[in-house]
Protein backbone atom coordinates (compact mmCIF):
# COMPACT_ATOMS: atom_id res chain seq x y z
CA UNK A 1 0.00 0.00 0.00
CA UNK A 2 1.30 3.46 -0.83
CA UNK A 3 2.44 5.68 2.02
CA UNK A 4 0.45 8.88 2.34
CA UNK A 5 2.73 10.53 4.91
CA UNK A 6 4.19 13.06 2.42
CA UNK A 7 0.70 13.86 1.18
CA UNK A 8 -0.57 14.42 4.72
CA UNK A 9 2.23 16.97 5.19
CA UNK A 10 1.15 18.72 1.99
CA UNK A 11 -2.45 18.63 3.16
CA UNK A 12 -1.46 20.26 6.45
CA UNK A 13 0.37 23.06 4.67
CA UNK A 14 -2.53 23.65 2.32
CA UNK A 15 -4.98 23.82 5.18
CA UNK A 16 -2.79 26.43 6.89
CA UNK A 17 -2.56 28.51 3.71
CA UNK A 18 -6.24 28.19 2.92
CA UNK A 19 -7.48 28.73 6.47
CA UNK A 20 -9.24 31.95 5.60
CA UNK A 21 -10.51 30.67 2.25
CA UNK A 22 -13.94 29.30 1.45
CA UNK A 23 -14.30 25.85 3.00
CA UNK A 24 -15.72 24.40 -0.20
CA UNK A 25 -12.70 25.50 -2.23
CA UNK A 26 -10.36 24.09 0.39
CA UNK A 27 -12.04 20.70 0.36
CA UNK A 28 -11.92 20.51 -3.45
CA UNK A 29 -8.16 21.17 -3.45
CA UNK A 30 -7.43 18.63 -0.74
CA UNK A 31 -9.59 16.02 -2.47
CA UNK A 32 -7.63 16.64 -5.64
CA UNK A 33 -4.39 15.87 -3.84
CA UNK A 34 -5.70 12.52 -2.65
CA UNK A 35 -7.15 11.68 -6.06
CA UNK A 36 -3.74 12.36 -7.54
CA UNK A 37 -2.08 10.17 -4.93
CA UNK A 38 -4.25 7.22 -5.88
CA UNK A 39 -2.97 7.42 -9.46
CA UNK A 40 0.69 7.18 -8.52
CA UNK A 41 2.30 4.11 -10.03
CA UNK A 42 4.51 1.58 -8.29
CA UNK A 43 8.16 0.94 -9.12
CA UNK A 44 9.83 -1.92 -7.29
CA UNK A 45 7.15 -1.67 -4.60
CA UNK A 46 7.75 2.04 -3.89
CA UNK A 47 5.63 5.03 -4.87
CA UNK A 48 6.96 7.51 -7.42
CA UNK A 49 7.24 11.11 -6.21
CA UNK A 50 5.74 13.96 -8.21
CA UNK A 51 9.29 15.26 -8.83
CA UNK A 52 10.29 12.01 -10.52
CA UNK A 53 7.57 12.19 -13.17
CA UNK A 54 9.40 15.16 -14.74
CA UNK A 55 12.93 13.81 -14.39
CA UNK A 56 15.01 11.80 -16.82
CA UNK A 57 18.11 9.62 -16.81
CA UNK A 58 19.94 12.48 -18.54
CA UNK A 59 19.42 14.57 -15.39
CA UNK A 60 21.21 11.96 -13.29
CA UNK A 61 24.09 11.75 -15.77
CA UNK A 62 24.34 15.54 -15.71
CA UNK A 63 24.95 15.39 -11.96
CA UNK A 64 28.12 13.37 -12.55
CA UNK A 65 29.19 15.72 -15.35
CA UNK A 66 28.72 18.69 -13.04
CA UNK A 67 29.73 17.43 -9.59
CA UNK A 68 32.21 14.64 -10.31
CA UNK A 69 32.17 11.62 -8.00
CA UNK A 70 28.90 10.99 -6.17
CA UNK A 71 27.42 8.28 -3.96
CA UNK A 72 23.89 6.95 -4.32
CA UNK A 73 22.90 8.95 -1.26
CA UNK A 74 24.35 12.15 -2.72
CA UNK A 75 22.50 11.59 -5.99
CA UNK A 76 19.27 11.17 -4.01
CA UNK A 77 19.92 14.30 -1.95
CA UNK A 78 20.82 16.51 -4.92
CA UNK A 79 18.10 15.22 -7.27
CA UNK A 80 15.30 14.62 -4.79
CA UNK A 81 14.61 11.24 -6.44
CA UNK A 82 13.69 8.12 -4.51
CA UNK A 83 16.18 5.35 -3.83
CA UNK A 84 14.46 2.95 -6.24
CA UNK A 85 14.52 5.51 -9.07
CA UNK A 86 18.17 6.38 -8.43
CA UNK A 87 19.10 2.68 -8.37
CA UNK A 88 17.29 2.10 -11.66
CA UNK A 89 19.03 5.00 -13.39
CA UNK A 90 22.46 4.19 -12.02
CA UNK A 91 22.01 0.61 -13.25
CA UNK A 92 21.17 1.87 -16.75
CA UNK A 93 24.16 4.22 -16.82
CA UNK A 94 26.46 1.46 -15.54
CA UNK A 95 25.16 -0.97 -18.18
CA UNK A 96 25.98 1.51 -20.92
CA UNK A 97 29.39 2.26 -19.47
CA UNK A 98 28.61 5.98 -19.00
CA UNK A 99 29.53 5.85 -15.31
CA UNK A 100 31.90 3.64 -13.34
CA UNK A 101 32.09 2.65 -9.65
CA UNK A 102 35.03 4.22 -7.82
CA UNK A 103 36.60 3.53 -4.46
CA UNK A 104 36.48 5.88 -1.50
CA UNK A 105 32.94 5.64 -0.17
CA UNK A 106 32.64 6.69 3.47
CA UNK A 107 31.24 4.10 5.87
CA UNK A 108 28.42 5.04 8.24
CA UNK A 109 28.80 1.93 10.36
CA UNK A 110 27.74 -0.63 7.76
CA UNK A 111 29.34 -1.43 4.44
CA UNK A 112 31.09 1.41 2.55
CA UNK A 113 28.74 3.36 0.30
CA UNK A 114 29.22 2.95 -3.45
CA UNK A 115 30.55 5.96 -5.34
CA UNK A 116 30.36 6.56 -9.06
CA UNK A 117 31.90 8.90 -11.62
CA UNK A 118 31.51 9.75 -15.29
CA UNK A 119 33.39 7.26 -17.46
CA UNK A 120 35.07 9.96 -19.56
CA UNK A 121 37.04 7.40 -21.59
CA UNK A 122 33.93 5.47 -22.73
CA UNK A 123 33.99 7.24 -26.11
CA UNK A 124 35.33 10.37 -27.80
CA UNK A 125 34.20 13.55 -29.49
CA UNK A 126 36.00 14.94 -32.53
CA UNK A 127 36.11 18.74 -32.49
CA UNK A 128 37.47 21.41 -34.83
CA UNK A 129 37.79 25.10 -34.05
CA UNK A 130 37.98 26.80 -37.46
CA UNK A 131 39.28 30.35 -37.67
CA UNK A 132 39.92 32.72 -40.54
CA UNK A 133 43.49 31.54 -41.15
CA UNK A 134 43.72 28.14 -39.48
CA UNK A 135 42.04 25.53 -37.31
CA UNK A 136 42.67 23.41 -34.24
CA UNK A 137 41.37 19.85 -34.17
CA UNK A 138 41.14 17.62 -31.13
CA UNK A 139 40.10 14.23 -29.88
CA UNK A 140 38.25 14.92 -26.62
CA UNK A 141 36.94 12.58 -23.95
CA UNK A 142 33.36 12.76 -22.70
CA UNK A 143 34.29 15.37 -20.07
CA UNK A 144 35.59 17.74 -22.76
CA UNK A 145 39.29 17.21 -22.06
CA UNK A 146 41.48 17.21 -25.18
CA UNK A 147 43.41 13.94 -25.40
CA UNK A 148 45.18 14.75 -28.66
CA UNK A 149 45.20 17.90 -30.74
CA UNK A 150 46.82 19.46 -33.78
CA UNK A 151 46.87 22.79 -35.61
CA UNK A 152 46.63 23.40 -39.33
CA UNK A 153 46.92 26.49 -41.52
CA UNK A 154 44.00 27.15 -43.83
CA UNK A 155 42.30 30.05 -45.57
CA UNK A 156 38.60 30.07 -44.74
CA UNK A 157 37.93 31.97 -48.00
CA UNK A 158 38.88 28.84 -49.94
CA UNK A 159 35.39 27.54 -49.24
CA UNK A 160 33.76 24.71 -47.30
CA UNK A 161 34.81 21.74 -49.41
CA UNK A 162 38.51 22.55 -49.15
CA UNK A 163 38.45 23.57 -45.47
CA UNK A 164 36.22 20.74 -44.27
CA UNK A 165 38.24 18.30 -46.35
CA UNK A 166 41.36 19.39 -44.44
CA UNK A 167 39.50 19.04 -41.13
CA UNK A 168 38.32 15.55 -42.08
CA UNK A 169 41.87 14.53 -43.01
CA UNK A 170 43.13 15.79 -39.65
CA UNK A 171 40.39 13.86 -37.83
CA UNK A 172 41.39 10.67 -39.61
CA UNK A 173 45.05 11.16 -38.70
CA UNK A 174 44.26 11.57 -35.00
CA UNK A 175 41.40 9.16 -34.36
CA UNK A 176 42.17 5.78 -32.88
CA UNK A 177 39.87 2.82 -32.32
CA UNK A 178 37.68 4.61 -29.77
CA UNK A 179 33.94 4.89 -30.32
CA UNK A 180 33.01 8.30 -31.75
CA UNK A 181 29.83 9.66 -30.18
CA UNK A 182 29.72 13.12 -31.68
CA UNK A 183 31.46 15.83 -33.69
CA UNK A 184 31.65 19.55 -32.88
CA UNK A 185 32.59 22.15 -35.49
CA UNK A 186 33.21 25.81 -34.63
CA UNK A 187 33.13 28.47 -37.35
CA UNK A 188 33.83 32.25 -37.37
CA UNK A 189 30.35 33.37 -38.37
CA UNK A 190 26.66 33.38 -37.42
CA UNK A 191 25.23 29.87 -37.13
CA UNK A 192 21.71 28.52 -37.47
CA UNK A 193 22.27 26.09 -34.62
CA UNK A 194 19.33 23.74 -35.17
CA UNK A 195 20.20 23.28 -38.86
CA UNK A 196 23.97 23.07 -38.38
CA UNK A 197 24.90 25.65 -40.99
CA UNK A 198 26.42 29.11 -41.31
CA UNK A 199 24.05 31.97 -42.19
CA UNK A 200 25.22 35.07 -44.08
CA UNK A 201 28.77 35.05 -42.66
CA UNK A 202 30.61 38.39 -43.10
CA UNK A 203 34.00 36.85 -44.01
CA UNK A 204 33.27 33.28 -45.14
CA UNK A 205 32.77 33.50 -48.88
CA UNK A 206 30.93 30.46 -50.26
CA UNK A 207 29.79 29.17 -46.87
CA UNK A 208 26.31 30.71 -46.65
CA UNK A 209 23.82 27.97 -45.68
CA UNK A 210 26.28 25.21 -46.47
CA UNK A 211 25.20 22.00 -44.69
CA UNK A 212 28.24 21.48 -42.45
CA UNK A 213 26.42 19.05 -40.15
CA UNK A 214 25.29 16.93 -43.09
CA UNK A 215 28.79 16.94 -44.59
CA UNK A 216 30.23 15.26 -41.49
CA UNK A 217 27.25 13.09 -40.52
CA UNK A 218 27.35 11.44 -43.96
CA UNK A 219 30.94 10.39 -43.24
CA UNK A 220 30.72 9.42 -39.57
CA UNK A 221 27.05 8.65 -38.89
CA UNK A 222 27.04 10.46 -35.51
CA UNK A 223 25.52 13.61 -34.08
CA UNK A 224 27.17 16.77 -35.43
CA UNK A 225 27.02 20.13 -33.66
CA UNK A 226 27.91 23.35 -35.51
CA UNK A 227 28.48 26.41 -33.36
CA UNK A 228 29.93 29.89 -33.61
CA UNK A 229 33.56 29.71 -32.46
CA UNK A 230 33.22 32.50 -29.90
CA UNK A 231 30.10 30.88 -28.41
CA UNK A 232 32.04 27.65 -27.91
CA UNK A 233 34.72 29.55 -26.03
CA UNK A 234 32.09 31.33 -23.95
CA UNK A 235 30.68 27.98 -22.77
CA UNK A 236 33.99 26.56 -21.58
CA UNK A 237 35.05 29.87 -20.00
CA UNK A 238 31.72 30.11 -18.19
CA UNK A 239 32.28 26.72 -16.60
CA UNK A 240 35.97 27.39 -16.00
CA UNK A 241 35.23 30.65 -14.15
CA UNK A 242 31.96 29.40 -12.62
CA UNK A 243 30.28 32.47 -14.06
CA UNK A 244 26.73 32.29 -15.41
CA UNK A 245 26.99 35.78 -16.93
CA UNK A 246 30.02 36.05 -19.17
CA UNK A 247 31.25 37.64 -22.39
CA UNK A 248 33.96 35.79 -24.30
CA UNK A 249 36.05 37.80 -26.78
CA UNK A 250 38.07 35.93 -29.38
CA UNK A 251 40.92 38.09 -30.66
CA UNK A 252 42.78 36.53 -33.56
CA UNK A 253 42.88 37.34 -37.24
CA UNK A 254 39.33 38.63 -36.74
CA UNK A 255 37.16 39.47 -33.73
CA UNK A 256 34.40 37.31 -32.33
CA UNK A 257 32.31 37.46 -29.19
CA UNK A 258 30.18 34.89 -27.41
CA UNK A 259 27.56 35.52 -24.74
CA UNK A 260 26.56 33.21 -21.88
CA UNK A 261 23.90 34.66 -19.59
CA UNK A 262 21.91 32.87 -16.92
CA UNK A 263 24.08 29.88 -17.82
CA UNK A 264 22.80 29.71 -21.42
CA UNK A 265 24.30 30.68 -24.77
CA UNK A 266 22.65 33.78 -26.19
CA UNK A 267 22.47 33.20 -29.95
CA UNK A 268 19.69 35.60 -30.91
CA UNK A 269 17.00 35.14 -33.53
CA UNK A 270 19.41 34.65 -36.45
CA UNK A 271 22.50 33.43 -34.59
CA UNK A 272 24.15 36.86 -34.81
CA UNK A 273 23.96 37.93 -31.15
CA UNK A 274 27.10 39.59 -29.81
CA UNK A 275 28.95 39.98 -33.11
CA UNK A 276 30.66 43.21 -32.10
CA UNK A 277 33.46 42.80 -34.64
CA UNK A 278 31.18 44.08 -37.38
CA UNK A 279 29.48 46.85 -35.45
CA UNK A 280 30.46 50.47 -35.98
CA UNK A 281 33.65 51.51 -34.20
CA UNK A 282 33.71 54.69 -32.11
CA UNK A 283 35.97 56.86 -34.28
CA UNK A 284 36.26 60.58 -34.92
CA UNK A 285 33.67 61.80 -37.41
CA UNK A 286 36.22 63.91 -39.26
CA UNK A 287 38.37 60.88 -40.09
CA UNK A 288 37.62 58.66 -43.09
CA UNK A 289 36.32 55.26 -41.96
CA UNK A 290 38.49 52.29 -42.80
CA UNK A 291 37.11 49.47 -44.91
CA UNK A 292 36.50 46.10 -43.29
CA UNK A 293 36.94 42.70 -44.93
CA UNK A 294 33.16 42.27 -44.80
CA UNK A 295 32.79 45.17 -47.25
CA UNK A 296 31.43 47.72 -44.79
CA UNK A 297 33.19 50.83 -43.53
CA UNK A 298 34.20 51.57 -39.96
CA UNK A 299 33.74 48.12 -38.34
CA UNK A 300 35.48 47.43 -35.03
CA UNK A 301 37.40 44.68 -36.80
CA UNK A 302 38.85 47.20 -39.25
CA UNK A 303 40.65 48.88 -36.33
CA UNK A 304 41.25 46.27 -33.63
CA UNK A 305 41.61 42.83 -35.27
CA UNK A 306 44.80 40.95 -35.97
CA UNK A 307 44.69 41.59 -39.70
CA UNK A 308 44.15 45.33 -39.07
CA UNK A 309 47.19 45.50 -36.78
CA UNK A 310 49.33 43.72 -39.38
CA UNK A 311 48.18 46.32 -41.93
CA UNK A 312 48.97 49.26 -39.61
CA UNK A 313 52.42 48.00 -38.68
CA UNK A 314 53.28 47.28 -42.30
CA UNK A 315 52.34 50.87 -43.13
CA UNK A 316 54.86 51.97 -40.48
CA UNK A 317 57.54 49.96 -42.23
CA UNK A 318 57.77 46.99 -39.86
CA UNK A 319 58.38 43.50 -41.20
CA UNK A 320 55.18 41.71 -40.15
CA UNK A 321 53.03 39.29 -42.11
CA UNK A 322 50.91 37.55 -39.47
CA UNK A 323 49.24 38.03 -36.10
CA UNK A 324 52.01 35.93 -34.55
CA UNK A 325 54.52 38.54 -35.75
CA UNK A 326 52.53 41.26 -33.98
CA UNK A 327 52.49 39.25 -30.74
CA UNK A 328 56.26 38.66 -31.00
CA UNK A 329 56.92 42.39 -31.46
CA UNK A 330 54.84 43.21 -28.38
CA UNK A 331 56.71 40.58 -26.36
CA UNK A 332 60.00 42.23 -27.39
CA UNK A 333 58.69 45.63 -26.32
CA UNK A 334 58.54 47.23 -29.76
CA UNK A 335 57.13 50.71 -29.20
CA UNK A 336 55.02 50.80 -32.36
CA UNK A 337 53.52 47.36 -31.75
CA UNK A 338 52.71 48.17 -28.12
CA UNK A 339 51.05 51.42 -29.17
CA UNK A 340 48.78 49.93 -31.86
CA UNK A 341 47.80 46.95 -29.70
CA UNK A 342 46.88 49.21 -26.78
CA UNK A 343 44.83 51.40 -29.10
CA UNK A 344 43.12 48.28 -30.45
CA UNK A 345 42.19 47.48 -26.86
CA UNK A 346 40.60 50.91 -26.49
CA UNK A 347 38.52 50.46 -29.67
CA UNK A 348 37.42 47.04 -28.47
CA UNK A 349 36.67 48.44 -25.01
CA UNK A 350 34.39 51.10 -26.50
CA UNK A 351 32.36 48.42 -28.24
CA UNK A 352 32.25 46.10 -25.24
CA UNK A 353 31.22 48.91 -22.88
CA UNK A 354 27.77 49.05 -24.44
CA UNK A 355 27.30 45.30 -23.93
CA UNK A 356 28.43 45.66 -20.31
CA UNK A 357 25.87 48.39 -19.60
CA UNK A 358 23.06 46.47 -21.28
CA UNK A 359 23.81 42.91 -20.15
CA UNK A 360 25.77 43.40 -16.90
CA UNK A 361 28.20 40.44 -17.15
CA UNK A 362 30.26 39.29 -14.19
CA UNK A 363 33.24 38.26 -16.32
CA UNK A 364 34.86 39.17 -19.64
CA UNK A 365 37.43 36.69 -20.92
CA UNK A 366 39.73 37.42 -23.86
CA UNK A 367 41.16 34.48 -25.80
CA UNK A 368 42.82 33.93 -29.17
CA UNK A 369 46.31 34.75 -30.41
CA UNK A 370 46.15 38.47 -29.56
CA UNK A 371 45.26 37.58 -25.96
CA UNK A 372 48.95 36.66 -25.60
CA UNK A 373 49.62 40.41 -25.58
CA UNK A 374 48.01 40.24 -22.14
CA UNK A 375 48.03 43.55 -20.23
CA UNK A 376 49.11 45.59 -23.26
CA UNK A 377 45.75 44.72 -24.82
CA UNK A 378 43.69 44.45 -21.62
CA UNK A 379 44.76 47.84 -20.27
CA UNK A 380 43.10 49.52 -23.26
CA UNK A 381 39.97 47.38 -22.91
CA UNK A 382 39.64 48.13 -19.18
CA UNK A 383 40.29 51.83 -19.69
CA UNK A 384 37.33 52.31 -22.01
CA UNK A 385 34.97 49.83 -20.36
CA UNK A 386 35.31 51.51 -16.97
CA UNK A 387 35.05 54.95 -18.56
CA UNK A 388 32.00 54.27 -20.72
CA UNK A 389 29.92 51.59 -18.99
CA UNK A 390 27.52 52.20 -16.12
CA UNK A 391 29.30 52.23 -12.72
CA UNK A 392 26.93 49.68 -11.23
CA UNK A 393 27.52 47.30 -14.15
CA UNK A 394 31.31 47.42 -13.65
CA UNK A 395 31.36 47.33 -9.85
CA UNK A 396 32.18 43.62 -9.65
CA UNK A 397 33.26 43.06 -13.26
CA UNK A 398 36.36 40.96 -13.94
CA UNK A 399 38.25 41.41 -17.23
CA UNK A 400 40.93 38.80 -17.83
CA UNK A 401 42.62 36.58 -20.41
CA UNK A 402 41.90 32.89 -20.88
CA UNK A 403 44.16 30.28 -19.33
CA UNK A 404 43.02 27.61 -21.81
CA UNK A 405 45.17 28.77 -24.70
CA UNK A 406 44.60 27.22 -28.13
CA UNK A 407 42.38 24.49 -26.63
CA UNK A 408 39.61 26.84 -25.50
CA UNK A 409 37.60 26.43 -28.69
CA UNK A 410 37.82 22.65 -29.02
CA UNK A 411 37.08 22.15 -25.31
CA UNK A 412 33.98 24.33 -25.56
CA UNK A 413 32.82 22.45 -28.65
CA UNK A 414 33.22 19.15 -26.81
CA UNK A 415 31.04 20.42 -23.95
CA UNK A 416 28.32 21.66 -26.30
CA UNK A 417 28.42 18.38 -28.22
CA UNK A 418 28.13 16.44 -24.95
CA UNK A 419 25.12 18.57 -23.95
CA UNK A 420 23.40 17.56 -27.19
CA UNK A 421 24.41 13.89 -27.17
CA UNK A 422 23.37 13.43 -23.52
CA UNK A 423 20.14 15.40 -23.88
CA UNK A 424 16.91 13.75 -22.73
CA UNK A 425 15.68 13.52 -26.33
CA UNK A 426 18.69 11.47 -27.50
CA UNK A 427 20.24 9.65 -24.56
CA UNK A 428 17.83 6.69 -24.59
CA UNK A 429 18.94 5.71 -28.09
CA UNK A 430 22.56 6.26 -27.12
CA UNK A 431 22.21 4.00 -24.09
CA UNK A 432 20.62 1.27 -26.17
CA UNK A 433 23.52 1.36 -28.63
CA UNK A 434 26.09 1.65 -25.83
CA UNK A 435 24.75 -1.40 -23.97
CA UNK A 436 24.82 -3.41 -27.20
CA UNK A 437 28.46 -2.49 -27.81
CA UNK A 438 29.74 -3.22 -24.29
Amino acid sequence: MQSRAPLRAVEKKLRELLYSCNTKVENVLIAGIFNLSSSLTQRNGASVSLLETGSHISDVLDLFRTHGELSRTEVMEISGLSRSTVNQRLTSLLSGGLILPVKGGESTGGRPSSRFALNASRAIFLTADIGASGFTVAVCDLSGTALRHAKRVVDVWEGPDRVLGDVHAAFEEMRGDEDIWGIGIGVPGPVEFAAGRVVNPPIMTGWDRFDIAGWFSSRYGVAVVVENDANARAVVESRQHRSDNLISLKMGTGIGSGLVFNGQIIRGNEGAAGDIGHTRAAIATDVAALQCRCGNLGCVEAYASGWALVRDLQEEGLDVSSVSDVVDLVARGDISAVRVVRQAGRVLGEAVAELVSILNPGTIVVSGLLAECDEVLLSGVRERVYQRALPLATRNLTITTSVLGELAGVAGLALITADQVFHAATIDRLLTEAVASV
